[in-house]
């Protein structure tokens, strides 16, 4: 058997489905294989840039391990923003790239790189496997590191002769299994001693809490304290519940924000947040100032980076969590469900005739499904989505901002499509991003997924254009350029296309033409939007440089 063939076999044993990525001479084995494989399905995409993207949220949302591949030299290179983003948000990818034979090597082959020290620093694991007899064993070791522990990508390259050499009796083992980490049960204590002696405080919420939303909920209505959330956790935390103080961060809310900076909350529990720029506020002073700082989160490395940290908690949030609500109720807490009075949910009358961003996004949500979970692109829009769309239903929003790869957005939504295809999904994505990795909605295309793909069409590079205009008060002519028909691209490429260029457009009938899609559509939105969109406290940070 072929060793690349091998290690597909080890992967379909892992219950993978897709193989993310484009076929290249120095992969051809792999894809030649999957042939006679169709357990395993490969999504050819249009850039391998958007092939470690779709990985990397199929990770996400089914909580497994995923796989993207792309060829030596400028594939694997087209791999490395993905991985950095997957490291930064602790998903377990496995990064195949091809190499050149290893009797070449040194000589100036075509596309020779050596891909294992560049991927190393954005990867848990990175290595070049020049024996085949080693192969199935590395990739084994890989897959273990990736999901174990702090979960996050790894990276092997396979020169091209060694995929193609046959390895006899080789065993194929079973998948890796993730050890849970278990938090100390004396900390979980010292947790609930401290809590309840401080009684009043608030509970701070970043992306970690993901698979633990119900858990950090209860405890919140156990200590009835304020949840606040980070921009990355916002879509979490429904819209309605009465304990959802807002966002805080980038593009938050004032309310959160005057709760911090002003609030008398002697304690700061915080739950899956590494407190990062974004999070914080550009590393506000005042998130930990006066108050008992707890800190739960699975990655040590997290604790006591930027903010002392009185008391981290280190384990599964999930675990924490649990842990946490059975110590404050053997101390007897109680929930106070007569308290917790639900608010109604939202009916959008905030909506005006003004066609701007803010009015657009609450239109979608106003008109498309409230299941419908939203992949945001980076760009002006994504602060208006942060501070004005709803939450409406578990995991309504995808976010990057931290991270902040501009398409990133597109490719998530299939990556997030194929992992729950029940699911309606949106990508709101804009002008800028489109031009970058927006010929994936081809790739919608060609496998039928029946995504909504929302361009924010204003020809400029908008979150830029605003934040020099704001800073420097002035703007490079470069940031803009002439206004591209968005919709038309799409027409020409036999996607159903919608172009609005007035708030009137945005009505149900329009809306209607996006039910029972059986492959993507596009909806251009031709606006110019001169209204100042809310990332004061980040330009100011910017504006604290030089001074």
């Amino acid at each position: 058997m072929k060793a690349a063939r091998i290690v597909l076999e080890y992967l379909k044993g892992n219950e993978i489905k897709y193989i993310f990525g484009i076929p290249a001479g120095s992969v051809n084995a792999f894809f030649d294989e999957l042939n006679d494989m169709p357990e395993i399905t490969p999504i050819v995409t249009k850039h391998e840039g958007a092939a470690s993207y779709m990985a990397a949220a199929y990770a996400k949302y089914t909580n497994q391990l995923s796989v993207s591949i792309g060829c030596s030299g400028p594939g694997g290179t087209n791999l490395v923003t993905g991985a950095a983003n997957a490291m930064r948000e602790h998903l377990p990818v496995l990064f195949l790239t091809g190499s050149v034979p290893v009797n070449t090597m040194g000589l100036n082959a075509s596309q020779e790189l050596d891909a294992e020290p560049i991927f190393k620093s954005v990867t848990k694991y990175s290595v070049l496997v020049k024996d085949s007899k080693d192969l199935l064993n590395e990739v084994v070791k890989a897959c273990e590191i990736a999901v174990s522990g702090v979960p996050g990508p790894v990276h092997i390259a396979i020169p091209i002769d060694v995929q193609h050499e046959a390895v006899q009796n080789i065993e194929i083992p079973a998948p890796p299994k993730r050890a849970a980490i278990v938090p100390n049960l004396d900390t979980i204590k010292n947790v609930a001693n401290e809590l309840i002696k401080r009684e009043h405080g608030y509970i701070f919420v970043g992306q970690g809490v993901r698979n633990s939303v119900e858990q950090l909920i209860e405890l919140a209505e156990l200590l009835n304290w304020p949840i606040l959330t980070t921009p990355q956790a916002k879509g979490f935390i429904p819209e309605n519940h009465p304990l959802l103080a807002g966002v805080f961060g980038f593009a938050g809310h004032e309310a959160a924000s005057v709760m911090i900076n002003e609030g008398d909350g002697k304690v700061l529990l915080i739950v899956g947040s590494s407190l990062g720029e974004t999070a914080t506020n550009n590393y506000n002073g005042n998130l930990v100032k006066d108050r008992f700082t707890i800190q739960m989160d699975f990655d040590q490395s997290v604790f006591n980076r930027k903010y002392n940290i009185d008391l981290p908690v280190l384990g599964d949030i999930n675990l924490s969590l649990l842990f946490l609500i059975e110590e404050l109720r053997t101390a007897g807490l109680t929930r106070n469900t007569t308290e917790i009075v639900v608010k109604q949910e939202e009916n959008f009358d905030e909506i005006t005739e003004e066609y701007n961003t803010k009015n657009v996004l609450l239109n979608l949500q106003k008109y498309l499904p409230t299941s419908t979970r939203y992949t945001i692109d980076i760009g002006e829009f994504m602060s208006y989505v942060i501070h004005h769309m709803k939450v409406l239903d578990y995991s309504t929003f995808d976010i990057n901002v931290h991270f902040g790869a501009m398409g990133s957005g597109i490719a998530s939504a299939i990556g997030l499509k194929l992992a729950e295809p029940e699911r309606p999904v949106v990508s709101i994505t804009g002008d800028g991003c489109f031009f970058m990795h927006g010929m994936e909605i081809l790739t919608a295309k060609e496998y039928n997924l029946p995504i909504l793909f929302v361009v924010m069409n204003n020809a400029r590079l908008g979150m830029v254009y605003q934040g020099h205009a704001l800073q420097f008060k002035r703007t490079h002519p470069s940031f803009e350029q002439e206004s591209i028909n968005i919709s038309a691209m799409a027409t020409a490429m036999n996607i159903p296309s919608f172009r609005v260029t007035d708030i009137q457009d945005l009505n149900e009938d329009m809306f209607n033409n996006f039910k029972d899609l059986n492959g993507p559509a596009v909806l251009e939105v031709a606006l110019v939007d001169n209204n100042t969109p809310p990332i004061g406290d980040r330009v100011k940070f910017l504006s604290s440089f030089g001074k």
